[in-house]
């Protein structure tokens, strides 16, 4: 299926594919240093024009849509909001926020049916000091009106620009429990709370999964307003579970109570160290769905799709 590129320039890039604007990715910088300014995707919907993020909701204003994040970064919160501080719970520290600047976008290809995009972005320290380059990548392909479904891609190569390690945590490694969360975060929008989290022979349910490893999850909820459901497919490449080549390894941050979250964290149980001048890099994939996919349909249309 063809789709419709639009790009308005220092703004957002947009996405249509049937009739409908189904990714808007924004990156000029949003107006509260506080919630970390970086760019994210949102709105992101289904071909039948159902919305399947949330965007700065009352409970956590610095969720929206899917984003790159840091919530611990040697020191510095690239999450956004308040820092959890051990034995002192969530502060409200400006102090610690860092923010992502937009350097520009080497690549930006429109085809008929696919948009590849790579962009450029630095790491900046609250202060104004760079602390790592990113090369990141964000693809849309495979949008299949039969199916009800397409896929976006998005890559991160992130290199150390400082003089000593990187050191990259979670809540859960600065002494909370279950509370793993960083890396490619996914907020889902209201009507998502309370839905069902399944992943491959791993059970269900946000609670059992949590913490748990696995090549993809998946969330799936029914809307409000309209008698649909929708799907939302999370799904590593390959070498991101290799212990060969992953900086570390990835387990899932999921809530569906009291709010709908997805995200790859990579620093879940345990902190990892990027030394100075070092890169890593990950693949994933975010398949967006019309209906309530099973098990069995998820697995099959994942393996339809090369990397």
């Amino acid at each position: 299926m063809s789709i419709r590129v639009t790009h308005v320039h220092g703004e957002h890039l947009a996405v249509a594919a049937a009739g409908t604007e189904i990714l808007r990715y924004v990156y000029r910088p949003d107006p509260d240093p506080f919630e970390s300014r970086k760019p994210y995707a949102h709105p992101l919907r289904t071909l039948a024009g159902h919305t399947v993020t949330g965007y700065r909701p009352n409970d956590h204003r610095w969720h929206k849509g899917l984003q790159m994040t840091a919530s611990h970064l040697s020191g510095q919160n690239f999450w956004g909001g308040n820092s959890y501080v051990h034995g002192r719970g969530y502060l409200r520290l400006p102090e610690r926020v860092g923010s992502m600047r937009h350097d520009g976008f080497p690549v930006l290809a429109a085809e008929d049916d696919r948009l590849t995009v790579a962009e450029d972005l630095v790491w900046v320290a609250h202060g104004g000091r760079e602390w790592a380059r990113e090369e990141r990548g964000i693809v849309v392909h495979s949008v299949d009106e039969e199916a009800g479904s397409w896929a976006l891609d998005w890559s991160i190569r992130l290199t150390n620009l400082r003089s000593e390690p990187l050191v990259f945590g979670s809540p859960t490694t600065a002494g909370r429990e279950m509370a793993g969360y960083t890396g490619l975060q996914w907020r889902g929008p209201r009507d998502f709370t309370g839905g069902d989290v399944l992943a491959p022979g791993a059970g269900s349910g946000a609670g059992e999964l949590m913490g748990s490893q696995s090549p993809w999850l998946a969330f799936t909820a029914e809307h409000d307003d309209v008698d649909a459901r929708s799907t939302v497919v999370f799904a590593h490449a390959p070498e991101n579970l290799d212990p060969a080549h992953a900086v570390h390894a990835s387990h899932w941050f999921v809530r569906s109570r009291p709010f709908p979250t997805v995200a790859f964290s990579w620093a879940f149980f345990e902190e990892f160290r990027l030394p100075p001048g070092a890169s890593f890099d990950y693949r994933y994939r975010v398949v967006i769905a019309d209906g309530a996919w099973d098990e069995e349909r998820i697995a099959a249309h994942l393996k339809g799709l090369a990397w």
